[in-house]
């Protein structure tokens, strides 16, 4: 969903925190999953950035939230529903801890605790839930996105890393499950990743597809030019994709496999590296020889950025998508 002028009769807006390896973002976003215009706030995170700097960063957007003059306004009429935040996981929903595998500084780290305990979200009287951010992209989507009426599905995100969530029986499953870029392609072999040589965001996320172009002599160093090259007939960028295109196909073959779920909405920057790369990747699934994966629609996610922060606030907005 697009942006909207705060109105007070739509209902509380909640605060949405999306919390990643490069960047921690926050806006409010209103009952039906518009982010509110003017009330996204952004600071770079990193991942050789310290805990204390970690938590600054996300307490200063999130403040700059809370006291902006949009959320003055929702605190004066209709109040604030909620704190919703997604961050990169593992996340422990019953403790609060998060080890982002992205955010190397934080390990067992209480980010529930250190947000609850923020002078302005004291002040402000709202609850925190904490959850994933792909357990967040898969609700957006759900929500409102691609995957509106479909009560089986997989969310996935094709970026600096590839994470995604799980919708079952209409219902987001929660904690860590439907961490896709996690599985094993065990016939590709890619960069390091968690101590993994052989899983699915070790071969095919943004970072690493740029690498393995390179490692076979492309001279570029960025998804951006990676694009280009592509769009140019560059052989060495065009393979590139085709292994992307290939190992993403079979984490996906795999996870429907396991979970016979009836669509997968493929978003994330690394997504749109060429037009009909979702294309391509629906087309080798399509091939698959168990009827019951081939059938699974794979479509591109329809919240682009704002997903994660749509996802953030349906944690407050939308509990009935939540585990019973």
């Amino acid at each position: 969903m697009g942006s909207a002028e705060f109105d007070p009769t739509a209902g509380a807006p909640a605060v949405a925190v999306d919390i990643g390896g490069t960047k921690v973002e926050a806006a409010l976003v209103d009952p039906r999953g518009h982010v509110l215009s003017g009330t996204r706030r952004r600071a770079a995170t990193g991942g050789a950035t310290s805990s204390d700097g970690l938590d600054a960063a996300v307490l200063e957007v999130v403040t700059d939230v809370l006291t902006g003059n949009v959320a003055r306004a929702a605190a004066a009429t209709s109040g604030l529903a909620g704190i919703g935040v997604a961050c990169a996981g593992p996340v422990d929903d019953a403790t609060g801890l998060v080890t982002p595998i992205n955010l190397p500084a934080w390990r067992d780290h209480p980010l529930r605790a250190v947000i609850s305990a923020a002078p302005a979200v004291v002040d402000s009287g709202a609850a925190v839930v904490l959850r994933r951010d792909g357990v967040a992209i898969a609700m957006a989507e759900h929500w409102s996105g691609a995957g509106v009426g479909v009560d089986d599905m997989i969310a996935m995100v094709i970026s600096t890393g590839i994470g995604g969530g799980i919708v079952l029986g209409g219902r987001v499953v929660p904690g860590n499950a439907g961490h896709i870029g996690q599985i094993e392609v065990s016939e590709h072999i890619g960069e390091p990743s968690l101590g993994s040589r052989t899983t699915l965001e070790s071969v095919a996320s943004g970072p690493h597809t740029v690498a393995w172009a390179r490692s076979q002599g492309w001279s570029g160093s960025t998804g951006e030019e990676l694009a280009i090259a592509v769009s140019d007939g560059d052989p060495i960028a065009q393979r590139a994709v085709d292994r992307l295109v290939d190992v993403v196909a079979q984490g996906i073959c795999s996870a429907c496999a396991l979970l016979d779920v009836d669509l997968v909405a493929v978003g994330g920057g690394f997504a749109r590296v060429t037009d009909d790369l979702v294309d391509r990747i629906a087309h080798r699934v399509s091939q698959h020889p168990l009827p019951y994966v081939a059938s699974t629609r794979v479509v591109p996610a329809a919240l682009g950025d704002t997903a994660p922060l749509v996802g953030a606030a349906a944690f407050v907005h939308r509990p009935d998508l939540l585990p019973r």
